[in-house]
């Protein structure tokens, strides 16, 4: 087994016999020999990741995985995947054991792994799942892409323990507020707390957009709230995302389906994001100010980077100033996945494995407007005084994690068997949304134990 060593000529042994410093010299080959073959065998253990900062060095386990298989059907293994799952020695202090996050661990930065026990739900067990996020209803022929786990850099995060998140809710209302993808989350959170107990649906709008579901046994209440851009909008669109006029955005006026129900909120999930970008006509005071890619040219061209920032002052200047404080988690920015063209231009989202580090590309939108976020969030979290609530403003920053998961959206089976009548028919794809299950499962991990930071 291993690498052997050749054994010393005869004549050399005898000298080793009777001679004090051919002892010593032998000690000192032998040390070195058996250093080297350490460092042949575990070579993971002495790697830090490409991207890992100095100050991060102490906390590192080992290199994150590097040569992930992508595509196929076949769930990728977790047998002799030491530099793939950082197995091995760990590189940091004695007392921090992997598996149990602590406060120097950053939950948002790591990296998918594999998983072969494969999600916590099925399309088959959970009654959640809408149609658009349905995948492997709706016929997506690989499975690839359900078997990996999100692993934070230098510690093991357990996954979402759906009994002990009732029985630490009793008596609780937890908001989802924002766009689409807080519906694709709370189907997510639906599926993984209902197999505990079922839950009843209590309210819908006319749209079925904004939703409630109770839990009887824990008297525990999810309500899910549209609110895509948070501030007052009018909008003129179908599912589809095809417009009749343009959009009309007041941005220093909040949507009151929200605002008007803050006070009955124990815990709120709140984020806005992709809507931004489509064509809008700004209002101010009461008074048009400028659009977004509008026809009309008599207003300001204005960009949606400014629409995106003066909407989130507004939300958190509210979330500050409320005497009411929930606990809130501001969930960061989206990106989608589409290649070849967007939504309506015929993109696509064909890929079934994850992004490696730095395949992504430079997303220089995706990250102008993570970064105006992060600044509008912290402005907000230093404004909360010391009588305020102040800590109950969290940041949910899911966005490296998703960035790396092309593989996840629904694509073309956001519709039942899209290519039943050949592979060239034109399809709508979706590469945005999440398929479920899915890697936006991984949101709810990581809301656990936020939770369990508590």
């Amino acid at each position: 087994m291993g690498m052997e060593w050749p054994p010393a000529p005869a004549q050399q042994r005898k000298a080793a016999v009777g001679g004090g410093g051919s002892a010593l010299k032998l000690l000192i080959f032998v040390t070195l020999a058996g250093l080297a073959l350490r460092l042949l065998a575990g070579p993971a253990a002495y790697l830090l990741p490409l991207d890992a900062a100095p100050e991060e060095a102490a906390r590192i386990v080992a290199a994150p995985g590097r040569g992930i298989p992508g595509g196929g059907a076949t769930p990728p293994s977790e047998t002799n995947t030491s530099m793939l799952t950082g197995s091995g020695p760990l590189i940091a202090p004695a007392d921090k054991k992997e598996g149990s996050p602590g406060e120097s661990c950053n939950l948002f930065h790591g990296e998918w792994v594999p998983h072969s026990s494969g999600p916590a739900y099925t399309n088959a067990s959970c009654r959640f799942i809408e149609s658009p996020q349905n995948c492997l209803t709706n016929g997506r022929p690989d499975t690839y892409y359900l078997y990996w786990r999100w692993k934070p850099y230098g510690c093991d995060m357990p996954l979402f323990d759906g009994k002990k998140f009732l029985d630490g809710m009793r008596g609780k209302h937890w908001a989802l507020i924002g766009d689409s993808i807080l519906r694709n989350h709370v189907q997510s959170l639906l599926c993984l707390v209902s197999k505990v107990e079922d839950a009843t649906e209590v309210y819908h709008d006319d749209t079925f957009k904004s939703r409630r579901w109770h839990f009887p046994s824990h008297n525990f209440t999810v309500s899910l709230i549209w609110a895509p851009f948070l501030v007052k909008a009018k909008i003129f669109e179908d599912d589809d995302g095809v417009s009749t006029a343009d959009l009309q955005l007041h941005l220093d006026v909040l949507e009151t389906n929200w605002t008007s129900q803050w006070e009955s909120f124990d815990y709120v999930v709140i984020s806005t994001g992709q809507w931004f970008f489509k064509t809008a006509v700004y209002w101010e005071n009461g008074a048009e100010i400028g659009c977004h890619s509008c026809q009309n040219k008599n207003l300001k061209e204005m960009s949606p980077e400014y629409s995106f920032r003066k909407a989130l002052s507004a939300a958190f200047r509210f979330i500050t100033s409320s005497p009411h404080k929930p606990v809130v988690f501001y969930r960061t920015w989206t990106p989608s996945h589409f290649e070849n063209g967007e939504w309506f231009s015929g993109g696509t989202c064909n890929r079934t494995s994850p992004f490696k580090p730095g395949e992504a590309g430079d997303r220089v939108s995706d990250n102008k407007m993570w970064r105006i976020e992060r600044e509008e969030f912290h402005k907000a979290v230093a404004n909360e005084g010391p009588n305020d609530g102040a800590g109950r403003l969290r940041l949910l920053d899911t966005f490296e994690l998703s960035l790396l998961r092309p593989d996840g959206h629904s694509g073309p089976y956001r519709t039942y068997h899209p290519y039943k009548k050949g592979r060239t028919a034109k399809v709508q794809n979706d590469c945005l949304h999440w398929c479920l299950p899915g890697p936006i499962d991984a949101w709810n991990d990581i809301i656990m134990q936020m939770l369990a930071k508590d």
